[in-house]
C-alpha cells in the first residue's frame, strides 16, 4: 500500500516540474518509474513516521499526558 502512494506521489511531483518547466518529460518518466527512487522514498516515508511517533511518546512523557 505504501509503494502505491509513493508512486502516486511521484508521478504527481514529476508533473508539477514538468509542468513548471524544471524537469523534461522523459526524466519525469523515468524518475516517477524508477524501483529505487519509489524505494529510498518509502524508506524515507517509514524513518519520518517512526521519529514521530517516538517525538510524540518523548512530549507525552515529558508533559505526563501518559496515565
Amino acid at each position: 500500500m505504501v509503494s502505491l502512494i509513493i508512486r502516486i506521489a511521484l508521478r504527481c511531483g514529476a508533473g508539477i516540474l514538468v509542468a513548471r518547466g524544471l524537469l523534461g518529460a522523459d526524466d519525469a518518466a523515468a524518475f516517477s518509474s524508477d524501483p529505487d527512487v519509489q524505494m529510498m522514498l518509502e524508506t524515507g516515508a517509514g524513518l519520518v513516521i517512526g521519529a514521530a511517533v517516538e517525538g510524540w511518546h518523548w512530549l507525552a512523557r515529558k508533559f505526563g499526558w501518559l496515565t
